[in-house]
């Protein structure tokens, strides 16, 4: 390990109208050496990086690359010094393919056009040597969000950067691009590359990285060069200045009647019948390998993809195949996995996000909003989930995903009608804290007699929040399990495709 560092911040800070992002930070990682970055979503983790990728300058003080001050204006200043940042929220172009959004900017040309079939080999023969099964010719709009996610860590490696910063890479990564992802990390400390990791799974933190730095509230509050000896208990008590206890925080509560019914649904991506029914007040949790078919039945159940057969009814009333509008009047809401894409207005402020759905509400005369009502409704969910924002006219883009993901939520808190919540992966990279806060908000969601639906392809999740547990695999429901009968061996047994090796993700918070 060379004894200087490859990469320093000193004395950064960062300023937003109405915030302090960071305040007099600085840390140091060394080449060869993989260094963990932590903190709560808002600490900021990421306002950091996109100062080392170009994307914001320092108000104060400076970053160093093998001693020498740097100053980058833009992407491409930081991109020239060998830096590479992939981004929690991932920057791609749907439109094209796999190759060219790896070469975006460097395709090889032959007499002044692009040269595909010269551009298509060395891709092909770099995702090989890499160990990454992606097809070259597929559009990124066809690719799962995994996927996507795994096109942007390989374009990185391409531009043979010699500092590289990983914003939850593994956040919606299987359990084998998790493995290729963890292999390409330990190859490229070995090459020299000095590396930032952040993530809030713990035990990755543990198993890659030499050393740490914790950001709380925009400032440093620990250092560690070794991990050695380090407890998760220490971790985390210094990322939320708290001890929070059990993570899961479980209330156990009374189910009423059926609430949600789905028999015999089908769609393209979900070729098989699929029945179940869920109970006012009961929280059920679907688990699943990649591709096990949860999120798009759940799409089919509410009408965001079409549904071939089957019928779904809310409190016996049925919502119509193809309607999101009937689905939503009858009181089901779906919060999506990709909430940059699909879960908020990027562009709108956070009010307007947490509001949007509840808006036909405030109407004076049926005509005109009523920003009186909007305003507290906004500033009383801002203030009850510790959504981290200046105020409520912050355009909701600019939030950490957290902080997104809370106001999402806020947005069904707020709605008066709300029956049926399905939520898909609501806890993706987001730190140990929030995830107590946002489970914390499914259990009053529950408690209030809204039937829950919770994705997530973390099996300790699925077993803490859940009143019962189904399993998915292969596009077909294959068992359901009672709080009291559910463990993670029983669990993930059924949700294994026959013949496969246990090897689903079990990472804990």
């Amino acid at each position: 390990m060379h004894s200087a560092p490859r990469l320093a911040f000193r004395h950064i800070g960062k300023r937003f109208p109405g915030v302090r992002a960071l305040d007099d930070v600085g840390f140091s990682v060394r080449a060869g050496s993989v260094h963990g970055l932590l903190g709560e979503n808002g600490a900021g983790k990421s306002t950091m990086m996109k100062i080392l990728g170009g994307e914001y300058v320092p108000d104060d003080g400076e970053v160093a690359i093998d001693g020498q001050a740097v100053a980058f204006r833009g992407a491409a200043d930081a991109i020239a010094a060998g830096v590479a940042v992939i981004h929690q929220e991932l920057q791609y172009v749907p439109e094209l393919s796999v190759m060219e959004n790896l070469l975006l900017g460097r395709l090889p040309t032959r007499l002044g056009l692009v040269d595909r079939r010269r551009a298509l080999a060395f891709v092909r023969e770099r995702l090989d040597a890499l160990g990454v099964d992606l097809d070259p010719r597929a559009k990124l709009k066809q690719l799962s969000i995994g996927q996507r996610q795994m096109v942007e860590i390989v374009k990185a490696i391409l531009r043979d950067a010699t500092i590289l910063a990983l914003d939850e890479p593994t956040s919606s990564l299987s359990h084998r691009e998790t493995e290729v992802l963890f292999r390409l990390v330990r190859d490229l400390r070995a090459q020299g590359k000095a590396m930032i990791y952040i993530s809030h799974r713990l035990d990755e933190i543990f198993a890659l990285c030499d050393a740490a730095t914790i950001f709380r509230d925009g400032r440093k509050v620990a250092d560690f060069d070794t991990l050695q000896g380090v407890s998760r208990e220490t971790l985390v008590q210094r990322m939320v200045g708290r001890d929070i206890g059990d993570i899961w925080g479980y209330r156990p509560r009374e189910h009423g009647p059926v609430r949600l019914s789905v028999q015999g649904v089908t769609s393209r991506a979900v070729p098989l019948p699929a029945s179940f029914q869920v109970r006012a007040g009961e929280i059920v949790g679907f688990f699943g390998l990649v591709g096990a078919g949860r999120s798009e039945l759940m799409r089919a159940v509410y009408g965001a993809d079409r549904r071939l057969s089957g019928e779904v009814s809310v409190d016996g009333k049925a919502v119509r195949p193809t309607h999101i509008r009937d689905a939503i009047r009858l009181g089901l809401v779906f919060c999506p996995e990709d909430r940059k894409e699909e879960g908020i207005i990027g562009v709108r402020s956070v009010s307007e996000n947490i509001n949007i759905s509840a808006r036909r509400n405030h109407l004076v005369a049926g005509l005109f909003v009523n920003d009186r009502v909007e305003a507290r409704t906004a500033d009383t969910y801002i203030e009850r989930l510790r959504i981290r924002t200046p105020n409520r006219r912050q355009e909701i883009r600019l939030l950490s995903g957290g902080n997104q993901q809370k106001a999402v939520l806020s947005r069904w808190l707020a709605e008066n009608d709300l029956r049926v919540l399905i939520v898909d992966e609501p806890t993706r990279g987001i730190d140990v804290g929030a995830k107590n806060e946002i489970y914390a908000v499914l259990y009053e969601l529950a408690a209030r007699g809204v039937a829950v639906v919770m994705i997530s392809s973390e099996l300790p999740e699925v077993l803490g929040v859940s009143d019962r547990v189904i399993a998915m695999s292969r596009g077909r429901i294959v068992a359901q399990f009672a709080r009291g009968e559910a463990s993670e061996e029983r669990v993930l047994a059924a949700a294994l495709p026959e013949g496969a090796a246990p090897s689903a993700r079990q990472v804990t918070p």
